[in-house]
């Protein structure tokens, strides 16, 4: 696939700098035909009480994107995070099969949401962008052989609410509202959306 046109996706003028080791992420952009690199990015802080899972995904994101400026060469760098909250409880990705098989049973049954936030830095001109993306994803009940069988084949433990939508964890997703590429972990429309504007300046 050659180069994309501007009218469909921004020029960065050169690779993207993608903060995340995310492989969703990357392939996502590299269906799109978007020229990317990965530079992974130091972990970020603890987080604290009292703010919403928006708040938290956007810190964790732009914490993402500024931990890999020293390798960004004058690159645009991309930083997203992805989180589930349901009833004011926010799940990253579980620390253990333990931790899977709680946020399943916690997701069973239920309408959660899923928000991911982009968060886009010009190494160039030190201009930076973000955006969030929310969708709800509700879930069919789930029995305990289904969990059990789904923790075991090892798909849950690197992702956010522990499942994946795109893999084995799309059966267990009745319907979703809003946007499904978010819930994979990079909505396209609204990062598209925050990279013309954050290059709005250099065309």
């Amino acid at each position: 696939m050659g180069r994309l046109p501007p009218a469909i996706w921004p020029d960065t003028r050169g690779p993207i700098l993608l903060a995340s080791t995310s492989p969703r992420r990357a392939d996502l952009l590299r269906a799109l035909g978007v020229p990317f690199r990965v530079a992974p990015p130091s972990e970020g802080s603890e987080d604290g009480g009292g703010e919403s899972v928006r708040e938290v995904a956007l810190r964790h994101a732009e914490a993402k994107a500024r931990s890999v400026l020293s390798r960004a060469s004058g690159a645009v760098i991309l930083g997203a995070d992805t989180l589930v909250a349901r009833e004011g409880r926010i799940l990253g990705k579980p620390r253990d099969a333990e931790e899977a098989a709680e946020m399943l049973r916690f997701l069973s049954g239920a309408a959660h949401e899923v928000a991911t936030a982009v968060f886009a830095l010009d190494a160039r001109s030190g201009r930076s962008g973000s955006g969030i993306e929310s969708s709800r994803v509700f879930f069919r009940d789930l029995c305990t052989e289904e969990i059990a069988a789904y923790v075991a084949s090892g798909e849950p433990l690197d992702k956010a609410g522990a499942y994946g939508v795109q893999g084995i964890g799309g059966l267990f997703v009745s319907r979703i509202e809003g946007c499904y590429f978010n819930v994979v972990g990079l909505p396209l429309v609204r990062t598209r959306a925050v990279l013309r504007k954050l290059l709005a300046g250099d065309e």
